[in-house]
């Protein structure tokens, strides 16, 4: 007779209960508790699930059922809020819990181990002492050791070693019942002397006390603040408050390894333990930022778009820096957005969600300006620096030399006489886009996508950045075997190349993601530039996430046009947003900064918007546009994607799904008219034609495909698309729902890979 049976979440994406029976040994049902990890056999494999909870029966004959093989925790290793906010995430973003569950543990975790794998050695003064015991100590180095632990009640092992103590006297203390050894987590680092806050101009002390007053509030609030207002002092400072009432912080930043400087301002101001977690970190380090933060060790939590899932004892305040960033949200497996994620997290302990941004995101605006979000504004540089001045520079018909028009480099000349530095910002990696061949048009494509070989010449390569297929040089073309191959279109590569022939006394540096690879060798590079001294920097978007570049008095953006025309209804809105972060870095400091702006379409009306009036002009016509569209964020959206090595049949799962949707839309309009004659209720439907991208208003949801991504075929596989849009989120999510139990049932489409995406960044 089955007593009980356990509920696990399996990190599978299959959304379906798993029961599975307790340990034999196991005679209490209060044994299991939501949040525990188990160890199971899954599909054959041994696989680290978590307990959702119990049940007195099963829809599985208890006969079937398998025992889980181990109880990994006595106590849950997940909270009950954190519990709370993956369920949310699971059925909002239509993915398996167990695959949720998985980002809210380290991988330490996952795979099995436990959080006493990462404690290390302390050592912890006894109390009391024996006065006689103290007398006993008779070497200089056994007193000067036991006046360390006067100071300080706990060491850590590796510190005293680090101080020339050795194993041999600590064991003396502790026969002398000094001093004991323990095991505990290492203690994070913490700065002693902190820096005092800077003075905050008029602007930033009422954006400071605006936001102070929603501290123990579950509030949602947009600082919008133009490049270089001094958003991060204010983050500090409210940090401190928040430091000063006994909670924590966590913050999030696009790329840790991006933004050092402002890791280093975190470090030199506060007096407190602080963490990071981010992909750089090994399985142990992550762990014991993760426990620090859990146990509340850790005041501070500074991380990437996965912290969001950290633990935090008495979670006080959610900062995302540069909120309009896409890092925010994750392109595969489980789909989400940190920033949605955050807001839930806020709502739900009662914590205010801090967004900063000179760009925010449409969506953003959307909501501080119908009152959902906080709207607070900067909208002058702190200190004595200005805005820099923006033109526009055609290159229609005109002279180009290396990729500049003559008043660029006329302009990069001055800069450079003056012992400034200039940015150059180019968004393409590589020598060139393309490789050509003269005599009879061949191109370098790659054999697995529809896509262009990059050239690389530094090591000599062609490269898809796309499926990151490589292969040599061809020296002959492979169509005609002519010789006469040539490099068509510049990368930051080229440019370097040709600002280093013009400029052969200055020295030119690279920055994109073939020069730097890692954190290090960015904290270098970054430390070069802060010297000083006339220079050149080309770059990619790695130069535009933040970085305060004192030097950077002009700012040179190559070719702007990309996102202009693009097919995806936010190509402008990320193209607008790249474009103002970029030229935000000229003129920081006391020289005044300068932008250019190369483009061949000087009369696009939306670019001049950009440079005339500024980020938040262009906004506000966009959103406008947006609204006589219907396109989020006044609907939303969620598109179905799939990709398979034939394309009929991604084809044939998509039409799948959207006669799916048709017909749940069909039977739930008949289930609530009921009067409603059958003709009238066919009549907004229409059926499914396989090749068909035509929009089709079909009750509340829109249907739009399904249709070829922009990039059709990409690592050798097919991808198509189909776009729901509605001007309420429940039906779509109910016919989702409808959609994903259908398409996990069919089984003679199970080479196609598919998933839905919900608010996706990238409509196309």
């Amino acid at each position: 007779m089955l007593d009980y049976c356990i509920e696990i979440a399996i990190p599978v994406p299959l959304q379906r209960r798993f029961d599975y029976l307790p340990l034999q040994s196991d005679d209490s049902r209060a044994l299991y508790r939501a949040g525990q990890r188990v160890r199971i056999e899954f599909a054959n494999r041994l696989m680290t699930g978590v307990v959702i909870a119990t049940h007195s029966e099963s829809s599985v004959p208890a006969e079937k059922l398998k025992p889980i093989l181990a109880r990994l925790d006595d106590q849950p290793v997940i909270d009950d809020d954190m519990l709370s906010l993956c369920r949310w995430l699971a059925q909002y973003y239509h993915v398996a819990l167990g695959m949720v569950l998985e980002l809210a543990l380290p991988s330490m975790l996952r795979k099995g181990g436990s959080i006493n794998d990462v404690l290390e050695c302390h050592w912890q003064r006894q109390q009391p002492v024996e006065q006689q015991a103290i007398d006993t100590l008779r070497s200089a180095q056994q007193k000067s050791l036991w006046q360390n632990f006067q100071q300080q009640s706990v060491w850590q092992h590796s510190d005293l070693l680090a101080e020339g103590f050795s194993r041999g006297q600590l064991n003396r203390l502790q026969e002398l019942e000094l001093i004991e050894e323990i095991e505990q987590l290492p203690t994070p680092t913490v700065n002693q002397q902190a820096q005092l806050p800077l003075t905050l101009n008029a602007q930033q002390a009422s954006a400071l006390e605006t936001i102070q007053q929603q501290l123990g509030q579950a509030k949602t609030i947009l600082l919008e603040g133009i490049t270089g207002s001094g958003k991060t002092e204010v983050y500090l400072q409210l940090m401190q408050q928040v430091i000063d009432r006994g909670q924590q912080c966590l913050v999030l930043v696009p790329e840790i390894g991006l933004t050092p400087q402002t890791i280093a301002r975190f470090r030199a101001r506060f007096s407190v333990p602080m963490v990071m977690l981010h992909s750089g970190l090994n399985d142990r380090q992550r762990l014991q930022g993760w426990q620090q933060a859990r146990t509340g060790m850790a005041r501070i939590v500074v991380g990437t778009r996965s912290a969001i899932f950290t633990p935090l004892a008495d979670l006080g305040l959610i900062i995302l820096d540069e909120e309009h960033d896409a890092s925010f949200k994750q392109q595969d497996g489980v789909r989400y957005s940190a920033r949605n994620v955050a807001m839930v997290r806020g709502q739900r302990q009662s914590c205010p969600v801090l967004l900063g941004s000179a760009t925010p995101a449409l969506e953003s605006l959307h909501n501080a300006q119908t009152g959902r979000y906080l709207h607070v504004r900067l909208s002058q540089r702190a200190g004595h620096a200005k805005p820099p001045a923006l033109a526009l520079q055609s290159t229609l018909h005109q002279p180009l030399t290396a990729g500049f028009a003559q008043p660029v480099i006329a302009a990069i000349q001055q800069q450079l006489r003056q012992q400034r530095q200039v940015l150059v910002f180019l968004n393409r990696r590589g020598f060139a886009p393309l490789l050509a061949c003269q005599d009879c048009g061949w191109m370098a494509d790659c054999q697995r996508c529809d896509a262009r070989m990059t050239l690389h010449q530094q090591p000599p390569y062609l490269h898809c950045h796309h499926c990151d297929n490589r292969m040599a040089i061809p020296q002959h073309c492979p169509e005609c075997h002519s010789s006469k191959l040539q490099a068509v279109g510049q990368g930051t590569e080229r440019i370097q190349s040709q600002l280093q022939a013009l400029f052969p006394e200055i020295p030119v540096t690279r920055v994109d993601r073939d020069s730097v690879r890692t954190k290090q060798a960015f904290d270098d590079l970054y430390q070069s530039i802060l010297k000083g001294g006339a220079g050149i920097l080309v770059g990619t978007q790695m130069l535009a996430k933040g970085h305060h570049f004192p030097n950077v008095s002009l700012v040179v953006v190559v070719d702007s046009d990309h996102g202009l025309f693009s097919a995806d209804f936010r190509g402008l809105e990320h193209s607008a947003q790249l474009i103002e972060q970029v030229a935000g870095r000229a003129g920081r400091e006391q020289h005044p900064g300068q932008v250019w702006i190369q483009t061949l379409y000087p009369d696009h009306p939306q670019l001049n918007r950009l440079i005339q009036d500024g980020y938040s002009a262009l906004a506000t016509e966009m959103l406008q546009q947006r609204r006589q569209q219907q396109l989020p964020p006044f609907s939303n959206l969620a598109i179905i994607r799939a990709e398979c090595e034939h394309a009929e049949q991604a084809l044939e799962l998509l039409g799948t799904a959207r006669a799916t949707i048709q017909q749940w839309l069909k039977q739930d309009q008949e289930a609530r008219s009921p009067q409603t004659s059958s003709a009238n209720s066919d009549s907004s439907v229409v059926e499914y034609q396989p090749q068909s991208s035509i929009s089709v208003q079909t009750q509340s949801i829109n249907l739009v495909g399904p249709f070829p991504a922009v990039m059709e075929r990409r690592q050798g596989r097919y991808r198509y698309l189909l776009q729901c849009f509605c001007d309420t989120r429940r039906p779509l999510h109910q016919a989702l729902d409808v959609v994903q139990q259908v398409l996990q049932k069919q089984s003679s489409l199970r080479k196609v890979r598919w998933h839905i995406d919900i608010d996706p960044i990238e409509s196309i």
